[in-house]
């Protein structure tokens, strides 16, 4: 069954969709700068929503310094994603300080971004078009990967089965076309899982 990654997330009503929704991984951006970014004190009142249930909670860090990630994140996490330039010397020296799952996210604009990603160290690998470009990429350069990978960009309700249907990757990520005028849409969100979880019951 395709696992499915509600990311971005910033109000406590939309970390409860996510949840309610059965979303296996809630996401938040956790390195300022960015439109979803959310500080420590909102991201400890949001995951706290998530207490008691089956979905996995994502920080999600861009060139972070690691000893930021450790000292404040890493203990209420279950995932540490990482959508920079990251490289391997980072992931090992981020090793050395938390047992967390790592998922390393990879902008895919070449066969050669495939074969980078196909190496990495991290336990997950994520597949994007670049960092919430609502864009997707070009889904056949997808070709024996060989590893389970999360698939991300421009995922919509109306072409996420198709995506499925091409690629198989262990898990669908969405964020802004979850949103309606920057904001998560509860609509949206419902009609995304639901897309996948119909996809999945025709196969």
């Amino acid at each position: 069954m395709t696992k499915i990654k509600l990311c971005g997330m910033m109000s406590p009503k939309d970390v409860i969709t996510a949840r309610d929704l059965g979303a296996d991984y809630v996401g938040f951006i956790l390195t300022e700068g960015f439109s979803r970014s959310v500080g420590l004190g909102t991201f400890c009142e949001l995951q706290s929503y998530l207490t008691g249930s089956e979905t996995k909670k994502v920080g999600v860090f861009v060139d972070e310094p690691i000893d930021g990630i450790v000292k404040f994140y890493a203990e209420m996490l279950d995932f540490i994603q990482l959508h920079g330039s990251e490289d391997e010397d980072y992931i090992h020296r981020l090793r050395m300080h938390t047992d967390k799952p790592i998922i390393k996210a990879f902008t895919v604009k070449s066969e050669e971004d495939i074969e980078a990603a196909k190496h990495s160290s991290a336990e997950y690998i994520l597949l994007d078009s670049g960092t919430g470009t609502g864009e997707t990429f070009d889904h056949s350069l997808i070709r024996d990967i060989g590893r389970p990978f999360f698939l991300a960009g421009g995922l919509t309700a109306q072409n996420v089965a198709e995506a499925i249907e091409a690629c198989s990757p262990f898990a669908v990520d969405a964020s802004s076309s979850l949103e309606t005028e920057g904001r998560k849409d509860k609509n949206k969100m419902t009609a995304f899982v639901k897309a996948v979880r119909g996809k999945e019951g025709k196969q």
